[in-house]
């Protein structure tokens, strides 16, 4: 069975607005409610619209990854004289995510899904094996934090505390950095689920963002766990390390 795509979080606010264009919508739906692939002519009967207007908002569509497009001669004919190929369109199969503030529930669904199953496994409390679970899902976040860094010539603390800061605000944490250096996480990412399961999802939180910074090393930063009503429950303060020069 084929793994399905991740939400694509790159641009997700540009589809919305390429998809608020009423016509584009129409077209979009369409093409999703058909169990095959679309032709121009197709779509722009069944919208009302011009073949030559269809034609541009499906290509705009296509441009935008919510469509995939394929030729094929749509009389049948094959040869000299068969015509050219038609462009043809079906969903994509990419799929978007899209939510003001960021809200990231498919990864602590994945990470607790993950915590109940090794536990049941091996016959341990559910709660000890999420921090676990939550421990190796930041060596995982630290390694992309590291990737962000690649290519620079040195490993300052100021240059791998931007690369912590540019791969939080990628996981929709907007991180905020005060004048004492402590960094405010500004939104939380698993919110509705903190709200009702706060010692769970705060320490789940918790121990993933300490065991990133942990694995990274050579921030000068540390996790600590201070819940707020308006940020998240986490803060990255100053660990008193001494730093790489």
């Amino acid at each position: 069975m084929a793994e399905e795509p991740a939400p694509d979080k790159s641009d997700s606010l540009g589809v919305v607005g390429v998809l608020g264009e009423p016509n584009r919508r129409a077209l979009y739906e369409f093409i999703c409610s058909q169990d095959d692939w679309v032709s121009r002519d197709q779509a722009a009967d069944a919208v009302g619209l011009l073949r030559a207007t269809a034609a541009h908002h499906l290509d705009r569509l296509a441009a935008e990854g919510l469509l995939d497009i394929a030729f094929r001669r749509l009389s049948g004919r094959q040869g000299p004289g068969a015509g050219r190929p038609a462009k043809i369109y079906r969903r994509s199969a990419r799929r978007f995510q899209v939510s003001l503030p960021p809200r990231d529930f498919e990864l602590v669904g994945g990470l607790l899904a993950e915590a109940v199953e090794r536990a049941r496994a091996e016959s341990r409390d559910v709660a000890a094996t999420l921090d676990e679970v939550a421990r190796d899902a930041g060596r995982k976040l630290a390694q992309e934090m590291s990737a962000e860094s690649e290519g620079t010539a040195t490993t300052r603390s100021a240059v791998r505390r931007r690369a912590v800061l540019e791969a939080l605000g990628n996981h929709g944490y907007e991180p905020a950095v005060e004048p004492d250096g402590t960094v405010v996480l500004r939104n939380c990412p698993f919110h509705e689920l903190a709200r009702t399961h706060r010692e769970l999802v705060c320490g789940m939180n918790h121990e993933l963002l300490d065991s990133a910074l942990g694995a990274l090393g050579g921030t000068g930063l540390r996790a600590r766990l201070q819940p707020e009503e308006t940020t998240c429950c986490v803060r990255l303060v100053e660990d008193g390390s001494s730093l790489p020069a």
